[in-house]
């Protein structure tokens, strides 16, 4: 359990949501993504914004779909994706994190030698996806139950691919629930697998490769492949918001 020391912290500063992303360290979130294909962006969201926006996940009007991962070989657990129009606090999200990460996203296609280049604002690539048939929208809530978890995997639904993406964390470790932590795999070529645990509390965020990610090796640049996963939940209930920047056909 997480002791009450380890739980005080600075709340998120009550602005809206895009002042709020501007005020992270953008460069130091670079850095890391460069380094490891994940930055934590911590206290993206406050306590009250967690639990609003998990208990959107009963609001069946709001989603497009629900899908019960035991059914598809997923893992265990559901997830619902949502509908547009998105929520305000979603919407918020998306539209204001994207234009941070698309010159990292460019800088890695770069150093890749992939010739895709992201456009400044979400609405532009959302454009650019729905031009291509990718209309509908991935933003999603996911909900843990205990026994339940997330098995590696990729979210690819197109063409089109943001090649970053972003977690949030709605639940509190230790207090609502133990287990399920949020894991990264990367796959580099000749070697083994590397695996990474990233330790989240309510409100944390994590950035992340979606696909594959740039390394500077002794030959030049490679490409290296990441999956992503929920590891079990040994007991409690998990929420968790996804924003992907690129639709689905």
């Amino acid at each position: 359990m997480t002791s009450a020391t380890q739980r005080k912290r600075p709340a998120p500063p009550d602005d809206d949501i895009a002042a709020r992303v501007g005020a992270f360290d953008w460069a130091r979130v670079a850095a890391n993504l460069d380094s490891h294909g994940c930055a934590p962006l911590e206290a993206l969201l406050n306590a009250q914004e967690c639990r609003t926006l998990a208990a959107r996940y009963e609001h069946a009007s709001e989603f497009r779909s629900t899908i019960v991962m035991a059914r598809h070989g997923f893992g265990r657990g559901e997830y619902k994706y949502f509908a547009y129009p998105l929520p305000a606090p979603i919407e918020d999200l998306r539209t204001s994190l994207y234009p941070r990460l698309a010159p990292i996203a460019n800088h890695w296609n770069e150093q890749m030698g992939i010739g895709v280049r992201y456009p400044d604002t979400h609405a532009e690539f959302i454009a650019r996806c729905h031009d291509a048939g990718q209309t509908r929208p991935t933003p999603l809530l996911l909900r843990y139950r205990e026994g339940d978890y997330n098995c590696l995997h990729q979210d690819i639904y197109g063409e089109h691919v943001f090649p970053l993406q972003v977690v949030i964390l709605l639940s509190e470790p230790g207090e609502d629930f133990t287990g399920g932590e949020f894991v990264l795999t990367e796959q580099r070529p000749r070697m083994q697998s590397r695996a990474e645990v990233v330790p989240l509390r309510q409100g944390d965020a994590a950035v992340f490769a979606v696909h594959h990610r740039p390394v500077q090796g002794t030959r030049g640049c490679y490409r290296v492949k990441l999956r992503h996963g929920v590891s079990r939940l040994r007991s409690g209930l998990r929420h968790t918001a996804g924003i992907i920047f690129h639709d689905a056909k």
